[in-house]
């Protein structure tokens, strides 16, 4: 697959993706930005996102953040390829509260099996933001080889 195929119809292959996306789509989840290499998505804060003391839940923003970095990858691999989380750590370092998430995930290293990206949770209260956790993923790229290997073994 020619690199300039990759970088034609990356968007459409993410949007077509983010129709199967119910996780996301449960949790209020949406990308407002899909480039090659980077995504940003928003999230209204409601009850249903908040733990005990009413404070964004950790899952919350971690799954944020391997959302956004794990398209961010798909961004740069083949149409016949997929990618999947093989790490992640995030970092908090604020309380999430206020209004919304802005999750904002990118590429910091492309590779041809694996693809090292970070995200940052930013949480957003009228013109305030604070940068609320970052995490550093590795997503592993799945070729049509890898599956057809697993399936016949």
């Amino acid at each position: 697959m020619s690199e300039n195929m990759v970088k034609d119809d990356f968007k459409a292959r993410v949007e077509k993706f983010l129709e199967r996306q119910e996780f996301m789509k449960h949790i209020g989840f949406n990308l407002s930005v899909i480039e090659e290499g980077r995504t940003e998505g928003w999230l209204d804060i409601e009850t249903i996102h908040k733990q005990q003391k009413g404070l964004v839940h950790g899952g919350v923003t971690a799954t944020l953040a391997d959302i956004v970095a794990g398209f961010a990858a798909y961004t740069t691999v083949p149409a016949d390829c997929h990618v999947v989380t093989a790490e992640i750590k995030v970092s908090y370092f604020k309380a999430g509260m206020g209004e919304k998430l802005h999750a904002i995930g990118y590429v910091i290293k492309k590779g041809r099996k694996l693809n090292f990206c970070e995200a940052e949770i930013w949480s957003v209260s009228g013109d305030k933001r604070d940068l609320i956790a970052k995490a550093t993923t590795t997503m592993a790229v799945i070729t049509p080889t890898d599956v057809n290997h697993k399936m016949n073994a």
